[in-house]
């Protein structure tokens, strides 16, 4: 069975999601990318970093993700991460799209720069004993797919692992994943190759493995307000049905999910942070978009609750008054 990663996403892989994922059958994951100069600069106790970093004893194993464009400041903070104790990995954000990250010449405009990406490789490999992988892209633009070369130039620098998504930077996430050219990419190297993109059930998870021959896969928003998805991955693969949660353990879940958050960060900050989580769980039920605009009013999870459990009350038919 293919190892099943749960993908690095800002914002939504906090140690309380990824449990949830892990639960479910996640095999990996990874933590919400960590900038390498914020890291070595900021204040020992910013709330920032500690809620970055923090990890469930419970969880599996738990790669730490880390982003710039300075070897020297890539391989301090990767000798920092690993001193923590915490990471079975260092992964280096070679994909990222975001302006604020390609900006500053990190995530995937490191893919314009391979001999750049390969020193910050190198120099990451001798400050941690740790594995190091990377998450990367096609390239660029349409113009630019590079993967295939990039991928040997990072094999050769000491990558341990890649995993690719099959997007380029222009693409962000529009448009399909090419699962050819990470299937190319597969071919061209000799470590592990796990493939991202357009994975969102277990027939294209089945799909995705036959057209890549990859060593695993990587779910990233398919497993928004579904943290199953592993679940339902592990059961097709296995030749095994699957049956969805009722809402009503999904409710459950979304509940769950939202007060080991306010105990981890208090409700306040938690009820701003579970929305967009909320909105995910309820995504297609009937009248979901007018009780989300509730949501994002309410003032205590026991009002949020309600309102999400009366989605799952029955509306009776006009035709039998």
């Amino acid at each position: 069975m293919p190892d099943l990663y749960l993908a690095p996403m800002a914002g939504i892989t906090d140690q309380v999601f990824r449990r949830l994922c892990f639960e479910q059958g996640c095999d990996r994951a990874t933590t919400e990318m960590v900038s390498a100069q914020g890291y070595l600069t900021a204040p020992p106790d910013r709330n920032a970093y500690r809620f970055l970093l923090a990890r469930f004893p419970e969880e599996g194993p738990l790669a730490a993700q880390v982003f710039g464009s300075e070897p020297l400041f890539m391989a301090r903070a990767a000798a920092k991460l690993t001193d923590l104790g915490l990471f079975s990995s260092i992964d280096i954000n070679m994909g990222c799209p975001a302006q604020k990250v390609v900006g500053g010449q990190s995530g995937s405009a490191l893919m314009k720069d391979p001999p750049l990406a390969a020193e910050i490789v190198r120099q990451v490999k001798r400050a941690t004993p740790l594995p190091v992988t990377v998450k990367m892209r096609l390239g660029w633009d349409d113009a630019h797919k590079n993967a295939v070369d990039f991928a040997k130039a990072l094999e050769a620098a000491g990558t341990d692992l890649l995993t690719v998504h099959g997007r380029t930077r222009a693409q962000q996430y529009a448009g399909k994943a090419d699962w050819e050219m990470i299937a190319q990419v597969k071919q061209a190297v000799s470590i592990p190759v796990i493939a991202n993109g357009d994975i969102t059930d277990g027939q294209s998870a089945l799909n995705a493995l036959r057209v890549t021959g990859c060593d695993g896969l990587a779910i990233g928003r398919a497993a928004l307000g579904n943290p199953w998805i592993f679940a339902e991955i592990k059961a097709t693969l296995s030749g095994k049905p699957y049956t969805p949660p009722p809402f009503s353990q999904v409710i459950d879940t979304a509940m769950r999910q939202a007060r080991e958050m306010a105990a981890w960060k208090g409700e306040r900050s938690a009820l701003l942070e579970m929305r967009k989580h909320f909105a995910w769980y309820t995504a297609g039920r009937r009248n979901s978009a007018q009780a989300r605009t509730k949501v994002n009013l309410a003032s205590s999870f026991d009002e949020v609750e309600a309102l999400l459990r009366a989605l799952d009350t029955p509306v009776p038919s006009p035709f039998y008054e």
